[in-house]
């Protein structure tokens, strides 16, 4: 076994087309999985400095959702460098301005805030509607990692069970050994007393 870590280097990187729908998803739900595709660490060949994720392309991002009153409640502010040029917006006026922002703004915060973050945000696209331009890439419709099934779930807690019911029963027949020794040790003290 080599006992050095794995580091890939740039010729060994390859580069998938994924899309992902935003229309129902919770934005923040949303922004966590595509940040993971772009940034790569759900491929074995994860490498922290290199740009080894895939690209990501977002439709629908009109139609993103949001859970409780964040719609009013959440603020985006962005300043001109002049005096007084603080400029605040609420998502509902965002997402009615420029939909794709709120979704790029989402994941740009979930990644390295460096040249890499930079590069890294190269490899997504986002669109406020259904089409986009990248049908010669390939994309494929990303599907998110899933737990275990049920089925597989239960059998692991059932031998676990089964695990702990064998070793009750030896600590319960270790048990009787010993009070069955006690027992026998209590009668020849008696008998020697007697005598």
């Amino acid at each position: 076994m080599n006992p050095k870590t794995y580091s890939a280097k740039a010729s060994e990187l390859d580069h998938h087309w994924y899309v992902i729908d935003a229309d129902g998803m919770v934005l923040g739900r949303l922004a966590s999985q595509a940040a993971q595709i772009l940034r790569g660490k759900h491929k074995p060949t994860f490498t922290p400095h290199m740009n080894g994720g895939d690209f990501v392309v977002v439709v629908n991002a009109a139609k993103v959702a949001v859970t409780r009153n964040r719609l009013d409640s959440k603020m985006y502010y962005r300043h001109s460098q002049y005096p007084g040029g603080l400029k605040s917006e609420t998502l509902r006026q965002l997402l009615a301005r420029k939909p794709e922002r709120a979704i790029e703004l989402a994941i740009e915060g979930m990644l390295p805030h460096n040249r890499l973050g930079d590069d890294i945000m190269g490899h997504l696209k986002v669109y406020a509607g259904p089409t986009h331009p990248h049908q010669a890439q390939k994309p494929i419709p990303w599907q998110a990692p899933k737990a275990e099934p049920v089925e597989a779930a239960t059998s692991l807690a059932v031998s676990a069970e089964q695990a702990a019911d064998t070793s009750a029963k030896k600590s319960a027949s270790k048990t009787t050994d010993k009070t069955t020794d006690e027992d026998a040790e209590a009668d020849t003290a008696a008998a020697t007393t007697e005598a």
